[in-house]
């Protein structure tokens, strides 16, 4: 079983910047893809941004193209989202999640139902 934590979240001004870490326990972490998702108020879930295993391929929602960068340290056994430009629509509960059935795969899933591991989220808030 794998526990993912995210911390990093937090209240923000326009334009500024906050790095969200997750961080994996249990074993195999380097072999499974991993995706960033949000929920803002009264909103359903969505894809952010995703990683393949080996960091190597990266995926972005369009809205957050250029502004955010997802990462990996396999040796650390973390995920992070790098975001940058920040918006007040970017103001949601970040949620990590890790794709456990498809080891060493080049599938990145792009949607909830590509991941089965979830973290319990982290919130930011942008403020204008």
């Amino acid at each position: 079983q794998v526990q993912l934590v995210e911390s990093g979240g937090g209240l923000v001004q326009a334009g500024g910047s906050l790095r969200l870490s997750c961080a994996a326990s249990g074993r195999g972490f380097s072999s499974y893809a991993m995706g960033w998702f949000r929920q803002a108020p009264g909103k359903e879930r969505g894809f952010v941004a995703a990683i393949s295993y080996g960091g190597g391929n990266t995926y972005y929602v369009d809205s957050v193209k250029g502004r955010f960068t997802i990462s990996r340290d396999n040796a650390k056994n973390t995920v992070y989202l790098q975001m940058n430009s920040l918006k007040p629509e970017d103001t949601a509960v970040y949620y990590c999640a890790a794709d456990l059935t498809r080891s060493y795969s080049n599938y990145v899933g792009l949607g909830e139902r590509g991941y089965d591991s979830w973290g319990q989220g982290t919130p930011v808030t942008v403020s204008s």
